[in-house]
């Protein structure tokens, strides 16, 4: 089975070689030297100050949601991973959803504009796919209406906006390092943050609140990134340029291969340097998608209809009777969600696996 995405390893005796200096220091956890050494390596590669390591690209939402001490709805799309939405309800808050540009595929901020009353305290943007949002029309909101603006970045790993970071915007960004993503360490994330200030609440956050051996100045928890999980970073790091450089030569293939093709839609990249995560492609309708699904599957190749459903399809919605879509008017966050299959896409898929599939998909 060819997957939608294969995880990047590194070579074996070079994180052994790690590993042994692991095994002689005995630590394990708690900031060790690998750990450190990622943070400064990442700040470095990702032209970011004030980089927070974390056990999770979800921990590292939820730590961003609570060192902001937000209250009341959180503004965000619907088209996006289960984690964006559920940590708003986990911090007690309330998510309103706003829908999506057709083209980028990212939450509209005409639409986000729209949605903003009293209670809300925040903006949550993804930037889908590793595509930037408009950074720049959300700021404007943003400070125009004192709100607080952050970026699940989970997907943008290395990406810039007009030749800029595209972490540096907002207030906040988080990543995650899963080991689906393009640069991966087995688990893990990570928080930018631009304030001072919350960059050592952050850092008290994810380790109980511990200033000193006694002196517990906040209540935090347990979300500390552990050594293994960095040298597999350290590791993986080395490489990345190049596996992202394979990533293109795959996606610029399939777009080359479907360009033309009959209902065939491509996401609009707006990144100056893309990091070619995933391979989205829309269709003309959800039968077609299905169809084109199941075709592929036949063929020994799994792709994933991602993101399908939208969370507020999620089934505890569902449980309160509350339709969402129609509700927050997400017409066109539906529309792309009923036609959207990603492609495999990883660094060593070969090429002509990436011909199979357009020709499965072009003979549908």
């Amino acid at each position: 089975m060819i997957n939608v995405t294969k995880s990047d390893l590194p070579d074996l005796e070079k994180y052994v070689e790690y590993l042994k200096k692991i095994w002689s220091s005995r630590q394990l956890t708690n900031d060790g030297e690998f750990v450190q050494l990622l943070k400064g390596k990442l700040e470095e590669y990702l032209s970011v100050e004030n980089l927070v390591l974390v056990s999770n690209g979800t921990v590292a939402l939820q730590l961003a949601l609570k060192v902001l001490q937000l209250r009341g709805d959180v503004i965000t799309t619907p088209f996006t991973f289960s984690a964006t939405t559920n940590v708003i309800l986990w911090e007690g808050l309330t998510p309103v959803f706003a829908d999506i540009d057709p083209d980028t595929f990212n939450i509209d901020p005409k639409e986000v504009e729209k949605k903003i009353t009293r209670k809300t305290s925040a903006i949550l943007a993804t930037h889908v796919y590793g595509n930037p949002c408009d950074v720049e029309e959300l700021q404007k909101i943003a400070t125009e209406y004192k709100l607080k603006l952050i970026y699940d970045a989970a997907h943008a790993f290395g990406v810039e906006y007009k030749n800029e970071s595209v972490l540096n915007y907002g207030d906040i960004s988080t990543l995650s390092f899963h080991a689906t993503k393009v640069f991966n360490t087995i688990e893990g994330g990570a928080i930018v943050v631009k304030d001072e200030e919350l960059f050592g609440k952050l850092k008290l956050l994810r380790n109980h609140g511990i200033k000193s051996e006694e002196d517990v100045v906040l209540p935090g928890t347990n979300a500390k990134m552990n050594e293994f999980q960095a040298v597999m970073g350290l590791c993986n790091l080395e490489n990345i340029d190049e596996k992202i450089r394979l990533r293109k030569s795959l996606y610029e293939r399939y777009r080359e291969r479907l360009r033309g093709t009959k209902g065939v839609k491509f996401q609009k990249i707006i990144a100056s340097k893309h990091n070619y995560i995933y391979m989205p492609v829309c269709f003309e309708n959800i039968e077609t998608r299905d169809g084109i699904y199941s075709e592929l599957i036949k063929n020994g190749i799994k792709p994933r209809k991602y993101f399908f459903p939208l969370t507020v399809n999620f089934s505890y919605f569902k449980k309160r009777g509350m339709d969402l879509i129609e509700k927050y008017r997400l017409q066109k966050a539906a529309d792309i969600a009923n036609r959207v299959l990603c492609l495999p896409l990883y660094s060593d898929l070969e090429i002509a696996a990436v011909d199979s599939i357009a020709s499965i998909i072009k003979a549908k």
